[in-house]
């Protein structure tokens, strides 16, 4: 897995219980999966599935959050993303597994339609 963003968690980002939402880190997840898809497919690479999700620690406000992720498979035109989440306190060294989840992007021509993902290789 690649270092694909890293983001501090801020208190607009908690829920009602004072932990950062779910929400806000599935969006980064998000974020940091069409990052590597983006680049390898050299173009547009929308979300188009996102599934087993694992949300094994919870993130606290100020905490810096890193969002690892790696491509672990490709179809034609679509690409599964793996994301990795990882906290660390903002105010030491110790890090500890937040989150984890899969994405399915779509490499997209410019004219708005699926094209393969090694198009730009071409």
């Amino acid at each position: 897995m690649v270092p694909a963003i890293r983001a501090t968690a801020m208190a607009v980002d908690a829920n009602p219980y004072g932990s950062i939402f779910v929400g806000w880190l599935m969006g980064q997840m998000a974020l940091a999966a069409g990052s590597v898809a983006s680049q390898r497919c050299r173009g547009r690479a929308p979300v188009v599935g996102a599934s087993d999700f694992s949300f094994v620690a919870p993130v606290s406000i100020g905490d810096d959050v890193s969002f690892y992720a790696v491509i672990t498979g490709t179809g034609r035109s679509s690409m599964t993303v793996a994301v990795d989440v990882w906290r660390r306190d903002r105010h030491g060294d110790g890090t500890e597994r937040a989150a984890s989840g899969q994405f399915t992007l779509v490499s997209m021509g410019e004219d708005g339609k699926p094209r393969p993902v090694d198009d730009h290789l071409i």
